[in-house]
């Protein structure tokens, strides 16, 4: 995250549970910095039934530690824009 690395702090990370059937979000994990503060947008989400797509079309403003949350939903598709995947 860009955010993260102005702060200096690159430890954290951001994971979405969601159903393989249904894409409905079950849970979340956040751990790091700011993370008490972003767990609210992913109860959120379970609340009202989200699905990574309604995250990951959601603006994010930039640079921020919510933005971990959308890479977290564009994960989820395998088409995170911060996430190197090296070719298989």
């Amino acid at each position: 995250s860009g955010r993260a690395l102005t702060l200096d702090r690159v430890d954290g990370v951001t994971k979405l549970i969601v159903d393989s059937e249904t894409e409905q979000i079950l849970g979340a994990g956040i751990v790091g910095p700011g993370a008490g503060e972003l767990i609210g947008e992913a109860i959120l989400a379970i609340e009202m039934a989200a699905v990574p797509a309604d995250l990951e079309w959601s603006i994010h403003p930039h640079p921020t530690l919510s933005e971990t949350i959308m890479e977290a939903a564009q994960g989820v598709f395998g088409q995170s824009t911060h996430v190197y995947r090296p070719k298989r």
